[in-house]
């Protein structure tokens, strides 16, 4: 296990959802701790995000959003079939439920993905070379077709398929959330076929959802690279790709920040302040370094 060189891209999500959140990420990736950001592009401090990449050569990709929010096309601001009663998008939950009721229409999804790439290569002048989704809506039946369809149009390689290796072994998640855990797991088994039709790529372990907010600690953290790694079968003989999903931040206040609505409970909370407290610990990138733990980003790979 020491010998087998562990490249880590550690992500700090949400990036642009507010100027706290932003300022959060930024401070983890000066003190080495996060190595890679996705982007919500219909956050309210998504061009400040996009600025601060830049000044501090954050390697960046975009968090392709559908369900939190408002859109950013245009065109499906007024009427759409990814709108709400309220003029916002469907919601975590209701974005599933209206999808599974076929009230969802396909091309208008394109369109939005399209043009989130769009204003993502417009705020940071270059393409994403990682998209995933917010709140993992990429991997959902039919979504998950035209999203490989966008990646692929633009050259985008690589994604995040949110299965987590100990994830069944995890006691400490609440049965709620951890019916919805397996509904990602499930819903990403099946996305595989498509992704890799479409040429697109993605590390070879994910990380995320068993380290979330109060469940992250320094040994979660490395007892999910370790359980993970072990059961990487055929491991390669030389290095092993991991994503390990993180949002650090300092809470929200409100109104400040989300995408349209103002910020929901998670980012409130004190959760996010305890992630990038947790990341920032000196021991933990001591044993990064003790396991011969590389952080690095996509463009790394």
């Amino acid at each position: 296990l020491r010998m087998l060189q562990v490249k880590l891209i550690v992500t700090g999500d949400d990036f642009g959802y507010c100027p706290r959140r932003n300022q959060g990420i930024v401070d983890c990736f000066l003190a080495g701790a996060v190595s890679n950001v996705s982007l919500l592009v219909n956050g309210s401090a998504a061009a400040d995000a996009a600025k601060l990449a830049k000044r501090y050569n954050i390697p960046i990709g975009l968090h392709a959003n559908l369900s939190e929010g408002s859109p950013v096309c245009e065109i499906l601001k007024t009427n759409s079939s990814l709108l709400n009663q309220d003029g916002f998008f469907h919601g975590k939950m209701g974005f599933r439920t209206a999808l599974s009721k076929g009230l969802l229409n396909m091309s208008e999804v394109k369109q939005e993905l399209k043009a989130q790439v769009e204003l993502f290569h417009e705020l940071t002048g270059h393409l994403p070379p990682h998209m995933d989704g917010h709140q993992h809506v990429h991997v959902l039946p039919e979504v998950r077709h035209v999203f490989a369809e966008v990646l692929e149009e633009y050259g985008i390689k690589y994604t995040r398929v949110p299965i987590e290796p100990g994830l069944h072994n995890c006691d400490q998640i609440p049965p709620s959330l951890m019916d919805f855990y397996l509904g990602v797991e499930e819903d990403s088994f099946n996305t595989v076929d498509v992704f890799r039709k479409h040429g697109i790529r993605w590390p070879d372990i994910y990380i995320g959802l068993s380290t979330m907010g109060r469940n992250m600690s320094v040994s979660s953290i490395l007892s999910a690279i370790d359980s993970a790694v072990l059961q990487l079968t055929a491991a390669p003989s030389s290095a092993v790709t991991i994503e390990l999903m993180v949002h650090p931040g300092y809470p929200s206040v409100p109104p400040l920040g989300g995408c349209g609505e103002g910020p929901d409970d998670f980012s409130q909370s004190w959760e996010r302040l305890h992630e990038l407290q947790t990341l920032i610990k000196p021991e933990l990138q001591s044993h990064y370094k003790s396991r011969n733990i590389q952080l690095c980003s996509f463009k790394d790979l």
